[in-house]
């Protein structure tokens, strides 16, 4: 890593939810690995910046839109690895920066605004011919790290995963994440993946780029009914779920991802999915700086 030896924090979730349903629960704080890169968004980036480095880029390029836990994670990374940055940025240039762009800034990535058609173009090879030719010491970093690279790294994760553990929970974006996860668990371990995206249905074809390599069917399992109306959609329900578990656990969440995922969990509990003995972990991915584009007072935390 990059960055000091990690010390990640777990939280062991307690109630008599889990006493009746005869299980544990806990979850493992990526969330505090790092003011700012924290989440999955460290170990994403790991093999991406080793490379930078090592061939001797001068900076990195990347995309994200206007509230993209990726993009300030990159920008903050790369000011602490010694690289510049650049990110390309969906959508044209507001009036007011949002606070995700406004600390991209401070990190000291330059953004490029780009149309959300012309965005649609970025894994185009004749898109990204033109960005390398802008940066031609930059390294190109798919939005999200969605390449075998950032799977690779978010692999890492299940270093501070106990072995004893049955069941991993993650919520899934890009699915670099999960399907990193899905390429080094143990044998007798099923990773639970919770889409935060509606009508995520090429799985298939992402776990293929992702890991490139077979994937048992029986070891994982997809969860399509916890995305809320889609990506970064939200109710009255997530919110309010989000801040009993506060309340009840000292856990924050965000609720683009790691706010659904943790309520599909205890919706899946209460609804017997787990087996008697399980022992589930849920990965905090990180993202808390989204939840400043809600309403002051959303939130209790």
């Amino acid at each position: 890593m990059l960055f000091p030896t990690l010390n990640i924090a777990t939280t062991i979730v307690e109630g008599e939810l889990f006493r009746q349903k005869e299980l544990s629960l806990s979850v493992l704080r990526l969330d505090t690995i790092h003011p700012v890169v924290s989440g999955n968004k460290l170990f994403k980036l790991h093999y991406f910046l080793q490379h930078a480095i090592r061939e001797a880029y001068e900076g990195i390029t990347t995309f994200g839109g206007a509230y993209s836990n990726h993009l300030v994670a990159t920008a903050s990374a790369c000011r602490e690895a010694g690289l510049k940055c650049t990110g390309i940025i969906r959508g044209e240039s507001p009036l007011v920066l949002s606070p995700t762009l406004n600390a991209c800034v401070e990190y000291g990535m330059v953004l490029k605004f780009i149309s959300r058609q012309e965005y649609d173009r970025k894994e185009s090879p004749a898109f990204l011919k033109e960005l390398m030719q802008a940066d031609p010491h930059h390294l190109l970093v798919p939005e999200g790290g969605y390449d075998p690279m950032g799977a690779s790294g978010a692999a890492l994760i299940m270093d501070f995963i106990n072995r004893q553990v049955s069941h991993i929970c993650v919520a899934i974006g890009t699915a670099t994440t999960f399907a990193g996860l899905l390429g080094v668990c143990k044998k007798g371990q099923r990773i639970i993946g919770i889409p935060v995206l509606k009508n995520l249905d090429d799985m298939e074809k992402r776990m293929a780029f992702l890991t490139k390599q077979p994937i048992a069917t029986g070891m994982f399992e997809i969860k399509n009914d916890y995305h809320f109306g889609g990506y970064a959609k939200k109710t009255a329900g997530l919110i309010q779920f989000m801040n009993k578990l506060f309340d009840e656990h000292q856990v924050p969440t965000d609720f683009v991802y790691t706010g659904k995922m943790m309520y599909a969990v205890f919706d899946c509990i209460e609804k017997d999915f787990f087996p008697k003995g399980s022992k589930i972990v849920c990965i905090h991915t990180g993202g808390l700086q989204g939840n400043l584009s809600l309403p002051p007072g959303t939130l209790v935390f």
